[in-house]
């Protein structure tokens, strides 16, 4: 399996066309596109491209946000964009805001921030639908090239039990994003009853060691990777509430 990381990538604004830009972007840097290669693309630039920038000039703080602003330490109004992508608040402590996002993950302040944003009131949002974004971009660049290539959205997120970061996997398109091993015997004949394999989460996670957030790699093609495909999605990922232990 090899990853390559897009270097040249240029700044991304509203309205580019990110397929047009990941293939230019692989042109320059002489990495020709083959099927079945995984694309994995940070969900920074999805986000900017598709105006999901918030100007904290804009936003007036709720009572509720300026209530945990006290505790958690923000800015109200940076707490306000939270909860606006929010469902619920799952933990809260310190400066830690745990929550359920509206696409349904849970994760840390609902992906809102302002790394590698260019104005420093500004933030960041997810992509309102990242399976959407995933389908649109892999229609371009089938268009653009002729290949057919699975694509990941990923985004940095927290592990309840362990030390740092990994990125997973918010909007899928061309593969199937979860493998169920259940049912199936291992090598010694045992039956596994649980075993399920976050493929995508797998993909995401790998394609970071190329993508670091400081170098602006924002795209990277994975190559060699065998994977079912299908139309896939992220909702595939999230646990439902009522099997979730820890809520």
């Amino acid at each position: 399996m090899q990853i390559f990381g897009l270097k040249q990538f240029p700044l991304v604004k509203e309205g580019d066309n990110i397929a047009e830009l990941i293939v230019k972007a692989a042109e320059k840097e002489h990495v020709a596109f083959m099927n079945r290669d995984v694309i994995v693309i940070a969900q920074k630039v999805v986000s900017k491209a598709e105006g999901g920038i918030i100007h904290l000039k804009e936003v007036k703080p709720s009572q509720t946000a300026e209530e945990v602003a006290k505790t958690s330490g923000k800015d109200p109004r940076h707490v306000e964009v939270i909860l606006q992508q929010s469902n619920k608040i799952i933990r809260r402590k310190d400066a830690h805001l745990i929550v359920e996002t509206k696409h349904g993950f849970v994760c840390a302040n609902a992906g809102v921030d302002r790394s590698n944003v260019e104005d420093p009131d500004t933030l960041t949002v997810l992509p309102d639908d990242a399976d959407h974004s995933a389908r649109s971009i892999r229609s371009g660049i089938r268009k653009l090239t002729g290949f057919d290539v699975a694509v990941i959205i990923s985004d940095t997120f927290g592990r309840a039990w362990r030390i740092g970061q990994v990125n997973i996997a918010i909007g899928v398109d061309g593969l199937c994003p979860v493998i169920d091993y259940r049912g199936q015997k291992d090598m010694f004949g045992y039956v596994l009853n649980v075993t399920q394999m976050a493929v995508a989460d797998e993909l995401a996670s790998a394609a970071e060691l190329v993508m670091r957030k400081s170098d602006g790699v924002p795209v990277a093609v994975i190559r060699g990777f065998e994977y079912s495909i299908g139309e896939g999605s992220a909702k595939e990922l999230i646990r439902p509430e009522e099997e979730d232990l820890f809520r």
